[in-house]
């Protein structure tokens, strides 16, 4: 066989062949290069794990033992757990993996196991690992960890456990490691403070010690970092060139009775937003601008003013909302918004009739229709603009990049305000939104109710739905929000239909409805406008609810499960109350342990504080696939940990692309052919011409 290239499929390597190389490629992993940045997730050493006889009750540990009895116990609900018994030299602990039967196939008596997960009473000291690693097969075999090793954790999969990837890795690591080049110049490297290359894929492999894997870590974080700066400073600075769009004045004609007319005072932080985005209007180049608000922040009064600018400028505005209840319920608040200055938006909705489409479209068409709203309508290629100078997309990220341009195509060079209301830590927001300016809304009107955020345990149950009637009683509103529609054997969860079903029963006086995904977006809508209305008392409901309506009389939120939910989701769900002027409740019904996370949760409504405890839980990856749906790759960096890393990546690649826009000089094309290969759509970004 030829020599082994990076490119090389991995079936081709020794010890994989055809079968491994299928369950591989279930992890990704297609090529020899695949393997190498086939990354540890996590390392184990002696001194991070626990002696079986010190897990304690209400910690969360790591503990290694050998396995000495195994089973799967039923349950009265029909629900199966496998259990197994750990012995060290210190003692016993019990595991239970509860609706995970299947694992009797796997775990067998005699193999060395590493757990981690919290620790229980129940019948004694109970684990119920979040994960296990096999450490060895059999009870003669050498424990890795005994010899003081740090040790990998990989990745794993189906029919290749982490001690075969480990292996596979192990065997081919001197061989692969030296066809790598390193982009960085030595000088740069040093100047920055981090290893080589080569040094770095050493130290995450076979570390000597924890340090040494966190060394090589920083470097491959500050690499990913590194492109992904690189390609949005490219793309900012191409975006800024090609604005030639509107130079609108601020005439001050349409805002100035806006402002007059307004039942309350701007906040401070919507005087500065709205200030950024006259600044922005009003230049030369298109505005591409993103307003990030947290909840009841008041962002729509924020792009009314920057749709008036357009007006009085004798352009059309837009607005697009991702439902048609989001948009129905944009139309009412500008509506009520303008009527002082006598403009009335033109709604154009899926649903409407034929001929209310058609006469919409025929405004929009001519002019006489100055602001339009509506849903993904607005860009069907039936409806067409007089002169559209203005595109806002509401919670921009539930549109497609498709849907975004196509409705900008609709005029010439129309500014473009996109608005969210997700919360997004200043680190996270660099990198997600690299390309875009950035206004932000912390501060909240006045006028508002508070929420009292609660958390409450199986005992306090019955006193919690107590409470939910008494509200009932008083003619408001509650939301009851559940992780999954139907009961499953796999998850001993409460479901949305069958607490619906029971709270129907148990409150025959009161009008309980149901919502959830699968109903079609029709069913959708007409519950939730029923509710909106006061047809329906107590909504049950998964988190289709999280971004939704406006229902000021909707005074209680009551989550089950909140343990299945991101911290950054719980906030949403939440501010689904606290509409109105009154004071609002969220309650969380949690298990007998409250976990610490909800505890610092009920502690703050600050939704940028629980974005950042939301990112340090769950990970830059995690938080950045679920927003971008793959777009962006960042694997090994940590933020808000690695926010210094991510500083001199952002500097770095604004000096770089200042020099070289193209990144065409020799001692930058590797940085430009890396980027481009974590990147491949970026490649118009960097052709020359």
């Amino acid at each position: 066989m030829s020599a082994v290239r990076l490119d090389t499929p991995v079936k081709f390597l020794k010890g994989i062949g055809e079968r491994r190389a299928e369950a591989l490629e279930r992890l990704g992993i297609r090529t020899a290069q695949d393997l190498l940045w086939h990354l540890p997730r996590r390392y184990v050493d002696a001194s991070s794990v626990t002696p079986l006889a010190r897990a304690e009750v209400g910690a969360e540990v790591a503990c290694v033992g050998r396995v000495v009895a195994k089973g799967v116990l039923p349950t009265r609900r029909g629900l199966r757990i496998f259990h197994a018994v750990l012995r060290d030299d210190s003692g016993v602990l019990e595991c239970v993996w509860p609706g995970q039967a299947f694992l009797d196939r796997t775990i067998a008596v005699g193999q060395t196991l590493l757990v981690s997960g919290p620790v229980r009473f129940y019948h004694g000291r109970q684990m119920a690992p979040r994960e296990y690693i096999i450490l060895t097969e059999s009870d003669g075999e050498a424990d890795p960890l005994s010899a003081g090793k740090v040790l990998p954790v990989y990745p794993a999969t189906e029919g290749l456990s982490h001690k075969v990837i480990r292996g596979l890795v192990e065997r081919h690591l001197d061989e692969l490691i030296p066809l790598t080049h390193d982009p960085l110049p030595p000088a740069l490297r040093r100047s920055l403070g981090l290893p080589a290359l080569d040094e770095a894929l050493r130290a995450v492999h076979r570390p000597e010690s924890s340090a040494e894997a966190e060394a090589g870590r920083r470097r491959l974080a500050f690499d990913e970092l590194l492109d992904l700066q690189l390609t949005l400073t490219r793309a900012r600075e191409l975006a800024k060139r090609q604005r030639s769009g509107v130079a609108f004045e601020a005439r001050d004609d349409l805002t100035r009775k806006l402002a007059a007319a307004l039942p309350w005072s701007l906040t401070g932080d919507q005087q500065r937003a709205v200030a950024e985005i006259t600044s922005d209007m009003t230049a030369p180049r298109r505005m591409h601008r993103l307003l990030m608000g947290d909840v009841g922040t008041g962002k729509t009064v924020v792009a009314l003013f920057a749709m008036l600018l357009a007006l009085e400028n004798d352009f059309q505005a837009a607005l697009m909302a991702p439902t048609e209840l989001l948009a129905e319920q944009h139309a009412t608040t500008l509506e009520r918004l303008l009527a002082p200055l006598g403009i009335r938006p033109q709604l154009l909705l899926g649903r409407q009739t034929a001929a209310e489409k058609k006469a919409a479209r025929q405004a929009l068409a001519s002019g006489a229709a100055r602001l339009a709203i509506g849903t993904h309508a607005l860009v069907q290629e039936s409806t067409a603009f007089r002169r559209l100078g203005l595109v806002v997309i509401d919670e921009q990220h539930r549109f497609g990049v498709e849907q975004r341009a196509a409705l900008v195509g609709k005029g010439a060079a129309p500014d473009v305000l996109l608005l969210t209301a997700t919360p997004i830590p200043r680190s996270l927001a660099l990198t997600l939104y690299g390309d875009l300016d950035v206004s932000t809304l912390r501060e909240r009107p006045p006028g508002r109710g508070a929420i009292r955020t609660a958390v409450r345990t199986p005992l306090q149950r019955e006193r919690v739905l107590d409470f939910v009637a008494a509200e009932a009683a008083e003619g408001r509103q509650t939301y009851v929000v559940l992780p999954v529609i139907e009961e499953s054997e796999r998850a001993d969860l409460r479901a949305a239909t069958t607490m619906a079903e029971a709270l129907g029963g148990r409150w025959p006086a009161l009008r309980v409805g149901l919502v959830h995904g699968r109903l079609k977006p029709g069913e959708r809508d007409d519950v939730m406008r029923r509710f909106r209305s006061g047809e329906i008392d107590v909504l049950v409901a998964t988190t289709v609810i999280e971004v939704g309506i406006d229902v000021p009389n909707a005074t209680t939120m009551l989550i089950e499960h909140p343990d299945r939910f991101g911290l950054a989701q719980l906030h949403q769900l939440r501010g689904r109350v606290g509409r109105g002027t009154g004071n609002s409740f969220c309650i969380l019904m949690a298990g007998e342990t409250v976990p610490e996370r909800l505890t610092a949760f009920a502690a703050t409504d600050d939704g940028f504080r629980i974005a950042e405890l939301d990112l340090a839980e769950r990970g830059m990856g995690d938080l950045i696939g679920a927003r971008q749906s793959g777009g962006f790759e960042v694997r090994h960096a940590r933020l808000p940990e690695d926010e210094d890393l991510l500083a001199r990546a952002r500097e770095l690649a604004a000096r770089l692309i200042a020099a070289d826009p193209a990144l065409q000089r020799p001692g930058n094309q590797r940085l430009r052919e890396r980027a481009l290969a974590r990147y491949p759509r970026a490649a118009e970004l960097f052709r020359v011409g």
